[in-house]
């Protein structure tokens, strides 16, 4: 495996995995179709934040993207979890970030909130889910 920063020709691999990885979230509305979301990744998050991608046998397996002090996302494709690339872009946000960040999850993605608590994160607050897909979300942190 290895985390380099994504490259223009990226963008494409990193909408796939975004797609693969927010549809797994069976619990969110479908506000977008898949194009959709993917020309925003292609558009604003990919161009507008710092990102990262594990790669795996040359084929992007996952990506972080961050902004300022915050992790902004952090996915990795449903058919690649559980082998070390998640640990590793945040590995590398930590790196990036080395004062610390904050994140956004949603609070009945239970297994992301269990891998973040795992890799030293604390949760800091809890919303109602007033805003876009109506879900309560968790803010969360790293701190050193």
């Amino acid at each position: 495996m290895t985390v380099r920063p994504a490259q223009e020709h990226d963008t494409d691999a990193i909408a796939e995995v975004y797609v693969a990885s927010f549809r797994t979230l069976d619990f969110l509305p479908r506000l977008h179709t898949d194009d959709e979301i993917r020309s925003w990744v292609r558009s604003f998050a990919v161009p507008r934040h710092e990102t990262w991608v594990a790669e795996e046998e040359g084929e992007v397996v996952g990506f972080c993207a961050l902004s300022d002090d915050l992790l902004m996302w952090l996915y990795v494709d449903p058919d690649a979890q559980d082998r070390g690339h998640g640990a590793a872009l945040l590995a590398q946000a930590k790196l990036r970030r080395p004062g610390g960040f904050r994140f956004w999850t949603f609070q009945r993605n239970v297994g992301a909130r269990r891998f973040y608590e795992r890799h030293g994160c604390r949760l800091v607050e809890t919303t109602d889910g007033s805003g876009e897909e109506r879900e309560p979300d968790a803010l969360y942190e790293w701190v050193p």
